[in-house]
């Protein structure tokens, strides 16, 4: 975990999958808690609907990241900072945004997610995508 933050300098999110209660999580708050200034973890099997509204609109990441900041009572600071997507296959949007928020640059990633509702997850994605082209 070390080797991807010094040398991704946050260019890429990491993805931190396994089988169900193992300790993902922990392994990534841990991390965060102790390699920067600040970090959001965002819980996705337990989110409340104002986090899942911000996921939908993603135009404005200004706006993105003051709400989260209001919302969890953390300061972000640019490149001192993670959030952390727990459960990323129980927020699809959120998932999708990560491509977006890591070419913004401001802060760094990290997903955690069974492998097992990954790959169902991107089943059922695969198969809407199929049946609306």
């Amino acid at each position: 975990m070390l080797r991807w933050k010094e040398s991704r300098k946050g260019t890429s999110a990491l993805l931190i999958k396994g089988a169900r209660r193992v300790g993902k999580s922990t392994l990534a708050e841990t991390f965060a808690r102790n390699e920067y200034k600040s970090y959001i973890l965002i819980d996705f099997s337990k989110t409340s609907k104002q986090v899942d509204a911000l996921f939908e609109d993603m135009m404005n990441l200004d706006m993105f990241f003051f709400q989260l900041q209001n919302i969890f009572g953390v300061k972000l600071h640019e490149r001192k900072s993670v959030i952390i997507f727990d459960e990323i296959q129980m927020q699809p949007l959120a998932r999708q945004a990560i491509k977006h928020l890591v070419k913004d640059g401001r802060y760094d990633y990290i997903e955690t997610g069974s492998l097992l509702s990954i790959k169902k997850m991107w089943k059922t994605l695969s198969s809407r995508a199929k049946k609306h082209a």
